[in-house]
Order: structure tokens, then C-alpha cells, then sequence
């Protein structure tokens, strides 16, 4: 492997390939779109909308093995870069056009500034913020399958104490599951108690979809 100041370390190659592996960790690792996923908000094709999505952001930034890196200016606006704002407009809308969810915390920020992060490093030939999120998926891979194995186990063991019950007390969230997530607003609606008449019979109504 090249070393850091080697030239294929450099190559547009190299940067346009770790810069797409970040956006696409970035967006695997945040617990909004892991929650529409898991719970199927964006349809039976979640999973593909979402690398869809990646590719979509991908696509704001100019590929560097066709286009030379922007430079910014001295007030940091570039013609082709798009900025921390822009990016977060993006993925807000797709949320709400694919999955029909309404983020209403801060994390589409954080997950923008993270990709403009990562975009800018990979344009000076830097990877460390891609190592991080890279070294952050697989911590939570690994923590994700002793969850599973939790879950299919009846008896005590000596590796798994709490069976499961007590996921939400691992520093960190191990685990890219929901107990992690902050809340949303989501189009679904949960499900309406029985109406019951005067005698005694319960009262059938037709599902909306």
C-alpha cells in the first residue's frame, strides 16, 4: 500500500472513492434513516432508497476523477462545493420525500457538516475522518451481533447476563439500532383501540393505506 505522501495516496482516484465510502457511512451510521429503514418508512425498498441516497449526495459534489477540486475563497464560498447548509436542505428533503419522515432535531446538521468534512479532507488527499467513521460502523457491527445473540437466547450464559433486556446501557450505542435514535415525525399512525357498541359487539373498520 502507498504510503501517505505517495502519489496514488493522492490519485482523484483514491479521494473520490474514500470521500463516497464516507458519505455513505455517514449516512448508515445516522440513527434517523436507520430508524425510517428498519421500519420500513420509505417502503419494502428501503434499504436500496437509502443507497440511493448516498449516491444522490454524492452526486452535489463534483467527481474528482472528472473535474479538478474547487478552491474556496477567502468568505469560503465556492462555485461548485456545495456548503454545510445546502447539503442539510438536501438530505431534510429527501427524508421527508422518500420516508415520509420530518427530522426535528439537529442530527441533519451534523450529518452534513460531516460529509463537508469529509469532502474537504479528501480534496487535500486526508482521510482521517473516514477512518473514523469507518472504525465507528465496524464497533457498532461487532456490538450488533452479541445484541442478536442476546435476543435468541432463553437461558443464561456466561458471555450474555441481561438478555438483551439492558442494550440501551452500552456507552455509546453499540448497536446502529433504534435505542439510540432521537424521536421523529412520522406520517404513520399507530393503531386506533376497538370501538365497542351498547351490546357488546366490536366495531370493524376498514385499514387506510
Amino acid at each position: 500500500m502507498a504510503s501517505a505522501s505517495g502519489t496514488d495516496a493522492h490519485s482523484p482516484a483514491t479521494c473520490q472513492s474514500n470521500f463516497e465510502q464516507g458519505v455513505a457511512l455517514a449516512l448508515h451510521l445516522w440513527p434517523d434513516l436507520t430508524l425510517a429503514v428498519q421500519n420500513n418508512w420509505g417502503g419494502p425498498d428501503s434499504e436500496d432508497k437509502r443507497d440511493w441516497f448516498g449516491g444522490a449526495v454524492v452526486e452535489l459534489f463534483p467527481d474528482l476523477t472528472k473535474a479538478p477540486p474547487a478552491v474556496q475563497d477567502d468568505a469560503g464560498d465556492s462555485g461548485a462545493e456545495p456548503d454545510v447548509g445546502y447539503v442539510e436542505e438536501f438530505i431534510l428533503q429527501v427524508m421527508l420525500d422518500e420516508f415520509e419522515v420530518n427530522v426535528d432535531d439537529d442530527s441533519s446538521f451534523e450529518v452534513a457538516d460531516q460529509i463537508v468534512r469529509v469532502r474537504g479532507e479528501c480534496l487535500k488527499g486526508k482521510f482521517d475522518e473516514v477512518d473514523a467513521l469507518r472504525r465507528r460502523w465496524e464497533g457498532r457491527k461487532s456490538s450488533k451481533v452479541v445484541f442478536k445473540k442476546a435476543e435468541d437466547q432463553d437461558d443464561d450464559t456466561d458471555w450474555d447476563t441481561d438478555e438483551g433486556d439492558d442494550e440501551d446501557d452500552e456507552e455509546g450505542g453499540g448497536e446502529i439500532e433504534m435505542e439510540d435514535a432521537p424521536p421523529l415525525t412520522s406520517t404513520k399512525k399507530e393503531k386506533e383501540a376497538p370501538e365497542v357498541d351498547e351490546e357488546g359487539f366490536t366495531k370493524v373498520s376498514k385499514k387506510k393505506r
